[in-house]
């Protein structure tokens, strides 16, 4: 079940930010001043990081990274002008948040791939899972829609036929294990897996819990025609301001490239 509440505590946070921000004399439209780009702490954050630490000096840029645990702030900071950019969503998520909030926030470039996966505490493979085994999944649209697809693509369920980027668990049209699925906000599927039989974790989210999506995930989705990348997003008409450009620039930079592998060593991918 979607959580209104959640929603309304993440704006109230958002606006909480933006007096913040201001009484520090932030301005992020001020395109002589600093760009300030709302992160998630991992591995979006440290990206920016090295490139603040390693090249962003060189090219003239002037980057202020601010770490947001809750993703769900990020995008109304960015509407709100609080923040210059954001870089932690993807496409689908973007569109259906634009969609629901009648905000114009667009993406710049994409820059990685942080793939789902299934893990458990309790199992060593996907197949092991028990007639009622309880998973748990992201309970956000696109992240819910996108675990199912997971699931369904390794064939523990199978969807409706036509089934897009709202999918819920209403939508599966067989499920031969008799699954369970307990609906958490996403940074929470890697706690569960004490309490549930599996649990289905954002690339970052399982990073952050010392999971290895490369080595721990039971399944883990493919980066072939994926279209969960990671970009650095702005307000629409902020595409031009020449520091998103150098950013942007940097960001798909081969030395960001190598950044990202040699740190994530295939938990993370680069997409450029």
């Amino acid at each position: 079940m979607r959580n209104t509440a959640q929603i309304t505590t993440a704006v109230l946070a958002a606006g909480a930010l933006t007096l913040g921000l201001s009484a520090c004399g932030a301005d992020s439209s001020d395109t002589d001043g600093p760009l300030i780009v709302a992160a998630s702490p991992v591995p979006h954050a440290e990206i920016l990081n090295f490139v603040k630490d390693n090249l962003a000096k060189k090219e003239g840029l002037d980057l202020e990274v601010k770490e947001f645990t809750d993703y769900t702030t990020q995008n109304p900071a960015t509407q709100d002008g609080s923040v210059g950019a954001n870089y932690f969503q993807n496409k689908p998520y973007l569109d259906d948040y634009n969609k629901k909030n009648g905000t114009d926030i667009v993406p710049v470039v994409t820059v990685h791939l942080e793939p789902l996966g299934l893990y458990s505490h309790k199992v060593k493979k996907a197949d092991d899972l028990k007639s009622g085994a309880t998973v748990a999944v992201p309970n956000d649209t696109v992240n819910e829609a996108r675990a199912l697809k997971l699931l369904a693509a390794n064939g523990l369920i199978t969807l409706k036929a036509g089934v897009g980027n709202e999918a819920t668990p209403s939508d599966i049209a067989k499920n031969p294990k008799n699954l369970k699925f307990k609906e958490l906000e996403a940074a929470q599927t890697p706690r569960s897996l004490d309490d549930v039989d599996a649990a289905v974790v954002n690339g970052n989210y399982a990073i952050e819990s010392d999971l290895k999506p490369s080595k721990d995930a039971l399944v883990l989705e493919s980066a072939k025609n994926n279209p969960y990348g990671n970009f650095l997003a702005v307000k629409k008409g902020n595409e031009d301001d020449p520091r998103v450009k150098k950013l942007a620039k940097l960001l798909t930079s081969p030395e960001v490239k190598k950044f990202i592998q040699d740190k994530y060593a295939g938990s993370v991918l680069a997409s450029f």
